[in-house]
């Protein structure tokens, strides 16, 4: 068991709130990339462990640690610490996945660290690990419709059929970002996938 304890080389988080009532909002896009990387595993995420659902697998011939926080995604920085300490995980192998309201629905931005940019997971995360140069796949979900409209309705809020529509090609290219981003970098996934 210590012996593969010290394999895993990836943590790869997909950040959303646990419950059927949320799953196909906005603010879960993350957890739908995490999912689409372990069908491409031929696993599902469904240990529950690190105060979420967990499951290692390989993935491109790395093996990874595929986490969904199960603490509701202000807390998310709670999971990933518990994981990224157990397994000794250094902080740029840490692979956030998350949705974007600053970009259209669809489109992907890969980054290799950078500031929370007013988004509750990710600054938990950045404030559980002390740092935020992890590098991050966000999926775009849309601005609010107007000003005026509540952030935390909006990103609660479920996708029209038409926004859905453009997300599943958007998941599959943020699961395609993951893996690039392991095999040669953030600059080469951005490279490739921003804009997408």
């Amino acid at each position: 068991m210590l012996f593969q304890t010290s394999r895993v080389e990836w943590l790869i988080v997909g950040l959303g709130n646990p419950g059927s009532e949320y799953a196909r909002t906005r603010h879960n896009v993350g957890f739908r990339a995490a999912d689409a990387l372990a069908s491409l595993a031929g696993v599902k995420i469904d240990r529950a462990k690190f105060r979420g659902l967990s499951r290692t697998c390989e993935l491109g011939g790395h093996k990874v640690l595929l986490l969904k926080p199960e603490t509701f995604m202000n807390n998310s920085g709670e999971a990933v610490q518990l994981a990224a300490m157990y397994y000794k995980i250094p902080i740029d192998h840490i692979v956030v996945v998350s949705d974007d309201i600053s970009l259209p629905v669809g489109r992907i931005r890969v980054r290799a660290d950078g500031s929370a940019g007013g988004h509750n997971g990710l600054k938990s995360i950045i404030s559980h690990l002390g740092s935020q140069s992890f590098p991050r796949v966000k999926i775009g979900v849309g601005a609010k419709p107007h000003p005026d409209y509540d952030l935390a309705d909006w990103v609660l809020s479920s996708f029209s059929s038409e926004e859905e529509q453009a997300l599943g090609p958007a998941v599959d290219h943020a699961a395609k970002a993951v893996l690039e981003l392991m095999d040669h970098g953030p600059a080469s996934a951005a490279n490739r996938f921003n804009g997408a």
